[in-house]
């Protein structure tokens, strides 16, 4: 918008300088003509005396006198040139004559001396004809880029002061988007600008009011669950010894669980993304985790995680239960004694890739392309995982053949802001 409104004021100061500068270089050209032909013509003025009264003597005399770069000559009567001649017609014409040349201009001027005519004659040359008309054109061609370069002085800072407004207006919406609610526009610029800026505050506020309301809805619902597990609690504490501790443990698992959604429902949005996590770290400590499990199941586990950290913006806890999620999938859907390998790696520009590949029959095609479709929740988990890659600024992909299932988990690099949207990247099988 910048440049076109330069671009705009540039073209309609041309324009205008045009329409005034070429009729002024075209005047100052024939008020130079006219000036020189003027000087001649007073040269002619003050001779038509002395040659209609005088005797040929006085003539030479009043031509000796003359000085300047005009040629002054007389044609006496006998048809001799007195002065400086520079004609080659000797025709005398019955009136003043004007003749226009290659060189320059002549000015005749027949005398009647009694019965005889002489001729005077003036030429002005060429250069006398343009004489100040180079230097006034260059005097006002630079007068034109002068100005020109002062229209776009000022366009530029117009096109500024407009576009500023714009330009942030645009940076916060982007803010918005990546999940900066608290991100707000200054209203600035015109008057419309600032009533745009006024109501994108308006919508981010509403949206953090529905998203703070929804999320307290479910912390709600969860603590809804506290009763049940209670007097599931006291049902269980009046089993059997042996099976009253098994399902006592079973319960406070539950109940950590039930804990740890109200947590999550009652976090901000954009909190713990900021902080990140080390990739490699994390995703060695829940291989860990489910190794007993692929032990038990005699899976052969396949670890890559490189020796470098890699940090990431996501917090650990959200990694982990990604991680959770996927390797839940593994062991879910294929056979005991499937292999699995989990990798971590760079990215280019910063960032880590965790994938999870199995050999085995792998999820199922309509869990995918419900993933990929966007139809909501798969079932699986993958939504959580599509969550937290999305929320460090990239994207979830999955592929899947016979020969498996590989879900590949992008993540971005910690430190890149508020800013950073996420990447066109949606759940895709190949």
């Amino acid at each position: 918008m910048r440049r076109q409104i330069t671009l705009l004021v540039a073209a309609t100061t041309s324009i205008v300088l045009l329409a005034f500068l070429l009729p002024a270089a075209s005047l100052v050209a024939r008020v130079a003509e006219a000036r020189a032909l003027d000087a001649g013509q007073a040269q002619v003025q003050f001779l038509t005396p002395t040659v209609g009264l005088a005797d040929r003597n006085e003539v030479m005399t009043s031509l000796v006198g003359t000085t300047g770069d005009l040629g002054v000559a007389v044609r006496w009567v006998d048809g001799e040139w007195l002065g400086d001649h520079r004609g080659d017609d000797d025709t005398v014409p019955a009136t003043a004559v004007v003749q226009p040349g290659d060189d320059g201009t002549r000015l005749l001027q027949p005398v009647q001396r009694g019965t005889e005519t002489a001729l005077i004659e003036v030429f002005v040359p060429k250069e006398r004809l343009r004489a100040g008309v180079t230097r006034t054109w260059l005097v006002l061609a630079g007068l034109g880029a002068v100005l020109l370069l002062l229209a776009l002085l000022v366009a530029d800072r117009l096109a500024r002061s407009l576009t500023r407004p714009v330009t942030d207006l645009a940076t916060t919406a982007h803010r918005l988007g990546s999940g900066a609610l608290a991100a707000r526009v200054t209203p600035a610029g015109p008057a419309e600008v600032r009533e745009v800026g006024a109501a994108v505050n308006r919508l981010a506020g509403r949206i953090g009011e529905l998203l703070a309301a929804e999320r307290e809805t479910a912390a709600d619902l969860a603590h809804r669950l506290r009763t049940p597990l209670t007097a599931l609690r006291l049902d269980v504490e009046s089993l059997p010894p042996g099976d009253r501790e098994r399902m006592l443990d079973d319960v406070d698992a539950l109940t950590r669980s039930v804990d740890e959604v109200i947590s999550e429902a009652r976090r901000t949005v954009r909190e713990g993304l900021g902080v990140g996590c080390d990739a490699a770290a994390v995703v060695a400590e829940r291989v860990r985790f489910w190794s007993a499990l692929a032990e038990e199941e005699q899976r052969t586990v396949t670890v890559g995680l490189g020796e470098q950290s890699l940090p990431v913006r996501v917090a650990a806890g959200d990694l982990g239960a990604a991680l959770d999620a996927l390797l839940g999938n593994v062991f879910a859907h294929t056979p005991e004694g499937t292999p699995f390998r989990v990798t971590v790696r760079p990215r280019p520009g910063g960032g880590a890739e965790v994938s999870v590949s199995d050999t085995g029959p792998g999820l199922p095609d309509a869990a995918i392309e419900r993933g990929r479709s966007g139809a909501g929740s798969t079932g699986l988990g993958l939504d959580i995982a599509r969550r937290t890659a999305e929320a460090s600024g990239s994207a979830l992909r999955i592929s899947a053949s016979a020969a498996g299932t590989t879900v590949v988990l992008a993540l971005g690099p910690p430190g890149s802001g508020d800013d950073a949207a996420p990447e066109e990247h949606p759940l895709r099988s190949a």
